[in-house]
């Protein structure tokens, strides 16, 4: 698999001029790469992801999975946003069987697979329960499994734990690097969270605000199996205070003195 951004530019309507959102973007995924690109409000971070998913035209540039232009949603690419997007009247079993079933898959495959991910999750006592039975936590990862489920080619999040308390999203955040390590899937990630970005990705993309730009790649050389204690690594505190330093200064350069 592989992701590529060439030069994507989004501008939206409005008066007394349009507003530029992204400018002249490229960045890229490989297969089973874990990617983040980190930026503050007004670096249309979600707009890009957005972009990839299909959602939103880009005004100029392109994006390709696998060399095939993005023109619209698709399989390829499984989206999980930051809100659970659950169906609230369906147990946690059939929130994640939900697109394979629109896809037309036989009940005993879509239960295989269902299982599978679920287990994967560990989620598997759940698979009966409603939504409004789990944890923020919880309805987060069965959003994950059901994207899993459709066994898109990368995985794009939309600041995944941002609405979870501080503890959850650590414990979300070590469940997410070993889930990766698991699947080897690639995964496309979009956070605020300077320090969620260091500890997750293999290379980062630190945007600008107003309009959002690469400003920064970065490629982190971490060991695979590191542990949030790993956060506490001073190389790690390194890279974290660099990352804020590209934003503090971007910030300073493009507020009114």
């Amino acid at each position: 698999m592989h992701l590529e951004v060439n030069h994507l530019y989004k501008s939206f309507a409005a008066r007394p001029r349009s507003i530029v959102a992204l400018e002249d973007i490229n960045l890229h995924v490989d297969t089973g790469e874990f990617v983040c690109a980190v930026g503050a409000s007004g670096s249309g971070k979600s707009t890009l992801l957005r972009l990839v998913a299909g959602l939103e035209t880009p005004t100029s540039g392109e994006v390709l999975v696998d060399g095939m232009r993005v023109t619209g949603p698709g399989a390829d690419r499984g989206m999980v946003f930051q809100n659970y997007t659950l169906y609230p009247w369906m147990t946690v079993a059939q929130n994640v069987g939900f697109g394979l079933k629109l896809r037309g898959i036989s009940a005993q495959e879509r239960q295989q697979q269902v299982a599978y991910y679920l287990d994967v999750v560990g989620l598997t006592k759940f698979a009966q329960s409603l939504p409004s039975e789990l944890s923020g936590g919880m309805k987060q990862r069965v959003a994950i499994a059901r994207a899993l489920a459709s066994r898109p080619k990368i995985l794009l999040m939309d600041e995944p734990f941002g609405a979870l308390d501080v503890q959850t999203k650590e414990t979300m955040q070590e469940f997410m690097l070993d889930l990766w390590r698991q699947t080897q899937t690639s995964i496309l990630m979009i956070t605020h969270d300077v320090e969620e970005a260091a500890f997750l990705a293999q290379r980062i993309y630190v945007l600008t605000t107003h309009p959002g730009r690469v400003q920064r790649e970065m490629d982190l050389e971490w060991p695979i199996d590191r542990t949030y204690t790993f956060k506490r690594n001073s190389e790690f505190q390194d890279c974290r205070e660099e990352i804020m330093s590209l934003l503090r200064g971007e910030a300073e350069a493009v507020t009114p003195r």
